[in-house]
């Protein structure tokens, strides 16, 4: 039967953003969506290298550099007497945050080293102590951040602290330690010195931890973790806890917001808030030898591909131990800045819509409701032809335009069913990524699970955008880096099924990829277009191929293969399914299919 709309219909009824799960604590984080790391500290003067070895890890993260390179205490704090304190001014990291658009800085306060960037009662090791200038960077970061209406994150490494012989090294998987020792530094340190940063310093929006297992597989106790989470809400309420606290997100539900991996961008859409730290290059500390600088445009997809999902992006900058930055860092926090003064509307108090993110491969959709319902297009991919498809909003927009035009010229579109097609400018209107805004009176009706209409102008139907799989065949991701592709192998038949909109009728071809490793026809492939066959073909042996020249990289060869044609009379929406039957077990593995247009 055809597709029944009004099974698929969703209202996207949101406010600003659409993450139901967000306590009154974290609505400002979910709404200002990025913010500014910043790693500084004694081992910002090393810059990497320790007497003229460089880090002895291939990550080279620079503020590991005590623990890679064996560092002594006595001779790591010698690292401070090259700071040069006519320089180092923490206001400036807050007008460069302020002006790349930032709206939170999150300093490393103590890191892994065990070293206090402000004038700590519980511990010598700080920096007031051992400076001749008698600083304290974490006071001077706080005035500067209220001073320009910046809110304040502070990190602390509360699970492990190199120069405090009581807590966590990771040389103690060898050597062990004793439970009843690091409870001692807990409540020495840990207890004494979180209170000296709750307490001493005004307003801190967020206390941002890093154990990065769950404390299941620590020495640190879920006692002295709820211990550190009752001092928080009791001497700041408001403060944001991350899930690096070592709790989860399902665990304790008064956990904040949730921390991924570092540089691990967001796969789907949450409910809750979460964030990515990430890196503007590759160490976290300033790394004298770094090379792997990330592109403004890749930046600014990282931040729009997570807020399309709910998500927050802190990225972070590594000054050198005088406070200044590289070039490439300053360069690529203007050019975000100059980005998000256009733009930023679509990113502040915005969230994910209610479509799968990845549905187009022109770029990714954010969402808010403003003065009207608004959509904002961010075109990463610019189409060569000028024209953009938007699938599955049912609804009629009122006006389309570009976020860029002060005037608000509107676009001229056509609108089909759920299939928007809007004629753009000649070129981009942004040489990152342009914005296109697409504004509804009331509630935009949305229709799930489609494929859409790609670049070529055609369907990709394949194993991540599926509307079923009838008996959860297992899909193998891709092997042999990637020469291998996504698929299914066939132990006796799969039923796979899709759901496109046709916007333009007549005659389509229908291509498959698939690998075949018998010498015969030993299977066939049948397509049904509403329960109807259209197109039955054969299984045709594939034989392998070169993965990698020279390095005897021999796997399976998927081939594209025509099967067939099929005549679609009407536009609309169209169930599409494949059933894959194999007479013979894991011989056959199957890919994709591709359907597209026939323009000859």
């Amino acid at each position: 039967m055809r597709y029944i709309l009004s099974l698929i219909i969703s209202f996207f009824s949101l406010t600003l953003v659409s993450q139901s799960n967000t306590s009154d604590r974290a609505k400002w984080f979910v709404d200002q969506r990025f913010g500014m790391f910043i790693h500084w500290g004694l081992y910002s003067s090393a810059e990497g290298v320790w007497k003229g070895e460089n880090l002895r890890n291939n990550n080279q993260y620079a503020e590991w550099i005590q623990y890679r390179n064996r560092i002594s205490d006595d001779q790591y704090i010698k690292l401070i007497d090259k700071f040069n304190w006519e320089k180092i001014d923490p206001e400036k990291w807050v007008l460069l945050a302020k002006e790349a658009g930032m709206k939170y800085i999150t300093l490393t306060a103590k890191h892994h080293d065990g070293f206090a960037l402000w004038n700590s009662k519980a511990s010598e090791f700080n920096i007031y102590e051992n400076s001749k200038k008698r600083r304290d960077i974490v006071k001077e970061l706080a005035d500067a951040c209220k001073k320009h209406g910046i809110k304040l994150g502070l990190y602390y490494s509360h699970w492990i602290d190199w120069n405090d012989k009581r807590s966590w090294d990771h040389t103690n998987e060898i050597y062990g330690l004793d439970p009843d020792l690091y409870d001692d530094y807990w409540q020495e340190k840990v207890i004494p010195q979180m209170t000296e940063l709750l307490t001493n310093y005004g307003e801190i929006s967020i206390i941002w931890f890093d154990m990065w297992i769950h404390h299941s597989k620590t020495i640190v106790t879920k006692e002295q973790l709820f211990q550190l989470k009752k001092l928080i809400r009791k001497l700041q309420p408001k403060c944001l806890i991350n899930s690096r606290l070592g709790l989860s997100i399902e665990e304790d539900s008064d956990v904040d917001f949730r921390t991924l991996g570092d540089n691990q961008l967001g796969k789907e859409k949450l409910e809750y808030p979460w964030q990515t730290p990430a890196t503007i290059a590759n160490s976290w500390g300033f790394n004298a030898n770094e090379y792997r600088w990330k592109s403004t445009t890749s930046i600014l997809k990282a931040l729009i591909g997570n807020v399309s999902l709910n998500g927050n992006l802190m990225l972070n900058i590594g000054p050198r131990y005088d406070g200044s930055l590289r070039y490439e860092s300053l360069l690529r926090l203007n050019e975000i800045g100059d980005w998000l003064k256009v733009n930023g509307s679509s990113i502040y108090g915005a969230g994910a819509y209610d479509l799968n993110s990845d549905i187009h491969d022109w770029g990714k959709i954010t969402y808010k409701n403003e003065d009207k319902h608004k959509i904002y297009l961010h075109v990463i991919n610019w189409p060569i032809d000028n024209n953009l498809f938007v699938t599955g909003i049912k609804s009629k927009p009122v006006k389309i335009y570009s976020l860029s035009d002060k005037s608000r010229e509107p676009l001229s579109f056509i609108h089909k069913d759920v299939f928007t097609k809007i004629d753009l400018p000649n070129n981009p209107v942004d040489k990152y990524v342009s914005v296109f805004v697409i504004e509804y009176d009331e509630k935009p009706l949305v229709v799930k699970g489609l494929v859409a209409k790609n670049f070529e102008r055609g369907y990709s139907l394949n194993l991540q955008n599926y509307h079923m799989l009838k008996n959860n065949t297992r899909i193998n991701k891709k092997t042999k880096y990637g020469t291998i592709p996504e698929n299914i192998n066939l132990s006796s038949e799969e039923v796979i099924n899709w759901k496109i909109f046709i916007d333009e009728p007549g005659k389509y071809l229908f291509d498959t990829s698939y690998s075949n490793q018998s010498d015969k026809d030993i299977g066939d492939i049948v397509v049904f277009v509403e329960d109807k066959q259209v197109i039955k073909g054969n299984f045709k042996p594939t034989g392998k191929t070169v993965g990698e020249p020279l390095q005897d990289w021999h796997i399976k060869n998927f081939k594209s293969h025509r099967i067939g044609e099929v005549e679609f009379k009407n536009p609309g929406i169209y169930d599409i399914s494949i059933h894959l039957r194999s007479r013979k077990k894991n011989i056959i593995s199957w890919s994709w299919m591709w359907i597209k247009l026939d323009e000859n």
